[in-house]
């Protein structure tokens, strides 16, 4: 097996040293702290500001972590909490619905897998968890963009990709169902991202009632919808108290 990338090494701990200290730190300080040539150092540090991972003060020229690096720790540690106060329910909507289970929070302009509960039968499954799923052509993502937590505007922009012939690519007739899912507290997808394949997600809200992530249920379009294709009614029961349930988890009011 390859070794360990000598640069990425150094880099690693030019940020724990970041992280450390109470303070700014000088590229002297660094360097010296480290063991490394200020040239070295110098680089490194310049990568990383590159990439906003460090930030340098104008008045010092000292370094202090960056905004995206803070970021990515705030993001690791929210999807956490969200996939630990989930499972309890997530396993227990499976159970009682029969259909497999997937919790979703927003990443870079999709959805992204958490947490991921397997149908309960015999049927040959594969795991989604760490899978992207286009925000505009599943119920997961309609639900964060109908709720603001991840903006509709840039994915417009890009175009709408369509997955199948029923896939939402016109702009007003995405507009519209997010509408509908504000009115109704939930979404639908019914074979909009794989034929015969149809789900329903329902929000996931933290403190200050802010929705952090969404919780849906998906399968054969015949077990999840009716004869007229819409979403079974005892469904979307047991898939709105799994969320409001988790809301409270998470510290949001009631609603």
């Amino acid at each position: 097996m390859a070794g360990p990338v000598q640069s990425i090494e150094r880099a690693a701990a030019i940020l724990r040293l970041l992280a450390g200290g109470p303070r700014r730190l000088g590229l002297s300080e660094v360097a010296s702290s480290l063991g490394l040539a200020k040239g070295t150092a110098h680089g490194i540090l310049r990568t990383l500001q590159h990439v906003d991972f460090v930030e340098q003060d104008e008045a010092t020229g000292k370094y202090q972590l960056g905004a995206a690096l803070l970021h990515l720790g705030t993001s690791y540690l929210d999807v956490n909490e969200l996939r630990s106060r989930s499972i309890n329910w997530a396993d227990a909507l499976a159970a009682r619905s029969g259909e497999a289970v997937r919790l979703g929070t927003p990443l870079e302009g999709k959805v992204l897998v958490v947490h991921h509960v397997f149908r309960p039968d015999d049927t040959l499954q594969t795991l989604d968890v760490g899978a992207l799923l286009p925000l505009h052509a599943c119920s997961l993502g309609k639900v964060l963009l109908a709720f603001g937590a991840e903006p509709v505007e840039p994915l417009l922009e890009a175009g709408l990709e369509e997955y199948t012939r029923h896939t939402l690519v016109r702009p007003d007739d995405l507009n519209q169902a997010l509408v509908e899912v504000r009115e109704l507290g939930w979404g639908a997808e019914v074979q909009e991202m794989a034929m015969g394949e149809a789900g329903v997600a329902a929000p996931i809200r933290g403190h200050g009632g802010l929705v952090v992530g969404a919780i849906g249920v998906s399968g054969p379009v015949e077990r999840i919808c009716d004869t007229k294709g819409q979403p079974q009614p005892p469904l979307i029961t047991l898939l709105r108290e799994a969320a409001r349930a988790i809301s409270r988890d998470l510290g949001a009011a009631r609603w």
